[in-house]
């Protein structure tokens, strides 16, 4: 028998317990859950199985709350934990808080700081759920905290860090004020100054836009897909670089619900990824190495890119996520052109005697330019994980590189703004490679993206987009007949 309250909000029974999966069991609850059901259903019964009730069942407003709340929470951590935190009686019993009560002060502290709903709706409603959830007396707690809050809101007194003092203790506060790690604000702060630091981080708090891809495999134009979208009163812009694109701030879920990517008729893909398959320009009848396929955004449209004649040989180490590109294709109708390979590039570079004319390598990176769609990964990332990426980067670019067929190129990709992982790899690769040079990048990407070396590369701030970065080199005919001919001379 189902235990049922009808007096607590579902939105936030629902949306406090997704913050506990995602925070002890990492799984990022985006908008795309569970391959985009998005159903308030198996969401109600998590709730009955953490706090053990139910509640009455989520409606599309609810979901909607639960989607930007979830969001907002993860991406303000920082800043309504030291608000909390200063609202405390004592540091320690804002350290020694349980976890899911801690959650419930996030959520009224989101509601409002940041949402401006109506405070004493929110206190009453936040107060309700912490009652029935945990006990009487940690309501009274949420009771205390959150009227203290409302009062210093009213005052104007938020109890928030100055930006003064060194550079150290600049980055500190904010890191508060605007919810990042410190170490990416020093970072930022080093490579783009303050004022744009401070752009990057407002971008990464804003609510994500998406793109849409029509997918012209199916047959399915862009004026195809922009007739759905009004018929399903989803509002939406086309995309100003790309043809196939078409961009959607709001009901993403009203898309998913009617079922357009369920039946392959188009798929969510960000403009700053598919002007990196620009960048590799797919050709019908082309062979093309994808060194690090999965999921397979880029190998998808590639394939399609093709029109049924040639080959995306996708490589990828994970094996279940290249499964599941293997089952996209097919509903995509790409699987005639899409070989996927399981293998770990490394070894498979070593043995391998398949050369193309044109290999991809989207590497593995930090994500740190598509920080406003994936909220959770700010909080993931360490610095030294930065360091390991490096190597890791640089040991497939080595690898990638012997797949290039002579006169051929390998375009090495990210989705990060971080220059270490970007033109620093780049700068590397060459000189071990003096057999490569750099082919700009402007026969194939408006100029707007392309940097003074002739790289591409996708700003947030500048171009709302996420943000994104190529590089093409080109492996130099004279080169290998050099190599060929010093090899031919040793033995």
């Amino acid at each position: 028998m189902h235990k049922l309250n009808l007096e607590v909000s579902p939105h936030r029974a629902v949306s406090a317990v997704r913050l506990m999966r995602i925070e002890f069991g990492g799984a990022f609850a985006d908008l795309l859950n569970e391959k985009g059901k998005g159903s308030g259903d198996n969401e109600m019964g998590y709730v009955e199985r953490t706090l053990g009730f139910r509640t009455r069942d989520l409606d599309d407003r609810d979901l909607r709350l639960v989607t930007d709340i979830v969001g907002g929470t993860i991406r303000w951590r920082r800043y309504l934990d030291h608000l909390i935190g200063s609202l405390c009686h004592d540091e320690s019993m804002f350290r020694s808080m349980e976890p899911l009560l801690l959650q419930i002060l996030r959520i009224g502290f989101y509601e409002i700081v940041k949402l401006n709903m109506p405070p004493y709706a929110v206190v009453d409603e936040n107060v309700k759920l912490a009652k029935v959830a945990l006990r009487p007396g940690a309501g009274n707690m949420v009771n205390g905290i959150l009227r203290k809050l409302v009062l210093v809101k009213e005052n104007n007194s938020l109890p928030l860090p100055k930006l003064e003092g060194d550079s150290r203790a600049q980055a500190r506060a904010l890191a508060t004020l605007y919810s990042h790690p410190v170490w990416m604000v020093r970072r930022w702060t080093k490579y783009l100054g303050q004022e744009e630091a401070i752009q990057l981080m407002m971008w990464n708090n804003s609510d994500p836009s998406f793109s849409l891809r029509a997918n012209a495999a199916k047959g399915i134009t862009r004026d195809d897909l922009v007739m759905q979208l009004n018929s399903l009163k989803v509002p939406h812009e086309v995309s100003l670089h790309l043809d196939d694109f078409v961009r959607v701030k709001i009901g993403l879920q009203n898309v998913i619900r009617a079922g357009l990517l369920k039946e392959g008729l188009c798929s969510v893909q960000d403009e700053s990824a598919g002007l990196v398959v620009s960048v590799v320009d797919p050709q019908p009848g082309e062979d093309i190495i994808d060194c690090c396929a999965a999921p397979g955004g880029k190998t998808l449209y590639m394939a399609s890119r093709l029109r049924g004649k040639g080959k995306v040989h996708a490589i990828d180490i994970n094996k279940g996520r290249l499964r599941i590109l293997k089952e996209t294709a097919k509903l995509q109708k790409v699987d005639g052109v899409v070989d996927t390979i399981h293998a770990d590039l490394r070894t498979f570079a070593e043995n391998s005697p398949m050369k193309s004319g044109k290999v991809l390598l989207d590497a593995p990176c930090s994500g740190l330019g598509v920080l406003s769609k994936r909220a959770d990964l700010r909080w993931n990332r360490r610095l030294e994980d930065m360091e390991q990426l490096k190597n890791l980067q640089d040991e497939l670019l080595d690898a990638a590189s012997t797949l290039v067929s002579s006169g051929g190129v390998l375009i090495y990709s990210t989705c990060s703004i971080d220059p270490e992982e970007n033109k620093d790899r780049v700068e590397a690769f060459l000189v071990r490679h003096p057999e490569f040079r750099i082919d700009p990048v402007n026969r194939y990407v408006p100029s707007d993206f392309v940097t003074k070396q002739g790289f591409y590369f996708s700003d947030p701030v500048k171009h709302s987009l996420d943000g994104a970065f190529a590089a093409q080199g080109e492996l130099l005919e004279e080169h290998v007949h050099e190599m060929s001919k010093l090899l031919g001379s040793d033995n």
